[in-house]
């Protein structure tokens, strides 16, 4: 007598490299809007950088104050996300985050971490890397009085980088602050969120240019020294 046969479990679906016919090592862009000389630049980076940002912003590409945050961790695994640039002068760049994000923890351990700028429609990026110090409370305060309500509430309710049970449960603490909040239309900035700001030490500044031969110039100043020294490094 023929015993049943369990019946036969389909063969999961294999990976493949590219679900989409997308030959990534085909897509390439010459580099030839712009150039980017040594007895050009200005002595101080700062400039150079103000004038860059100010044409990334007249060219309309969406967020040109986007900028990449590196940080180190004390198991020494770097990582990264994306932070807004919301001032910038002789004395650094300035973003606002929570204090007790996977960025706060880390920036705690080791005050060192870089930033970079792509500013793709420019054909440009600058990198910088430096120590990190908070702002004071009174910029702090003064910067997120001026913030839409609902992200003063916001940095109320996320406990940001924690893990959480779904969305619903954001939603609902989001809610939960709106209603418990005291003063919850003009919120107090919370001791857990505040401003950075990144000393520089090394600024580069990269210029795409023809046949992969790019411009990369590189200002470095030690710490205390007057004068910022200039490099041109090999692409």
């Amino acid at each position: 007598m023929l015993q049943p046969q369990a019946p036969a479990c389909a063969e999961p679906p294999r990976a493949t490299a590219m679900s989409h016919d997308i030959d990534l090592a085909a897509m390439r862009v010459n580099y030839t809007r712009d150039v980017l000389l040594e007895d050009q630049v200005p002595a101080d980076p700062q400039r150079l950088f103000d004038t860059w940002l100010e044409q990334a912003v007249a060219s309309e590409m969406p967020e040109p104050n986007a900028m990449t945050l590196a940080t180190v961790g004390s198991d020494l695994r770097p990582s990264t996300r994306i932070v807004l640039l919301k001032e910038s002068d002789a004395l650094g760049l300035v973003w606002y985050t929570n204090y007790q994000s996977r960025k706060g923890i880390e920036l705690a351990g080791n005050p060192q971490a870089a930033l970079q700028f792509h500013w793709v429609d420019l054909q440009r990026v600058v990198r910088v890397e430096g120590r990190v110090e908070k702002v004071s409370a009174e910029e702090s305060d003064a910067y997120f009085a001026v913030r839409p309500l609902d992200s003063r509430l916001g940095a109320w309710a996320s406990p940001q980088s924690q893990p959480i049970a779904g969305r619903a449960a954001l939603e609902a603490a989001f809610e939960q602050v709106r209603q418990t909040l005291p003063d919850a239309r003009n919120p107090a900035r919370p001791a857990h969120w505040g401003g950075y700001r990144l000393i520089p030490e090394t600024w580069e500044f990269w210029q795409g240019r023809a046949s992969r031969l790019h411009d990369r110039i590189r200002y470095h100043r030690s710490t205390g020294a007057p004068d910022w020294q200039i490099t041109r490094l090999a692409p």
